[in-house]
């Protein structure tokens, strides 16, 4: 079921401590990219896009029915891309920010976050294994303008910490959905 939110995919990390492209990488036969758009497929949201510099990523997000936008300064930190991202959902009344290197994460607590949403559309819903916040994000369209001033290589998290009182957490079923994988895996 579509919602009237949208949805930004963060696509443009250089991908340093993994030694490369890690959104390419295979994670049980899947790129790590393409997972992203099974957990988050467009069908969920009312407009989407994904935020990178690598071209290979900007294609594949077009043939899944994300807009592309291009992030030609991702060196100067993850600020940069909430920044294009929340510019690409105004007029929506929230978005969903959320990270391509999460391979475990689910479709199902995506749908749980953004019932989560609609219930409470003016707060903060972040999923959560018990206390412990991870992505993605929903922010309501009031908090875009704070996105818009972030600067240097914060991203939400420094927007939720101005604003912990409407902050909502959604358990997902497994705390594997929240890692990353920022590291290559040993073959």
């Amino acid at each position: 079921m579509s919602s009237p939110f949208g949805c930004v995919l963060l696509a443009a990390g250089l991908g340093r401590r993994f030694g490369g492209n890690k959104l390419l990488f295979p994670v049980e036969g899947t790129p790590m990219v393409e997972r992203a758009f099974s957990a988050l497929p467009p069908a969920l949201f009312a407009r989407r896009c994904v935020v990178s510099g690598y071209e290979e990523i900007l294609s594949a997000a077009w043939r899944a029915g994300y807009a592309p936008v291009f992030n030609a300064r991702a060196e100067e930190g993850q600020s940069v891309s909430v920044r294009l991202g929340a510019a690409a959902m105004a007029g929506l009344p929230g978005a969903v920010f959320a990270v391509c290197d999460q391979p475990w994460l689910t479709r199902e607590s995506v749908e749980r976050l953004l019932s989560a949403a609609r219930r409470e559309p003016g707060c903060i819903h972040a999923l959560a294994w018990g206390e412990e916040r991870g992505s993605p994000v929903y922010f309501p369209a009031a908090l875009f303008p704070a996105l818009l001033e972030l600067r240097g290589d914060k991203g939400g998290g420094a927007v939720i910490a101005r604003h912990p009182h409407l902050l909502r957490l959604t358990q997902v079923t497994h705390p594997r959905e929240l890692e990353d994988l920022d590291r290559r895996p040993e073959a």
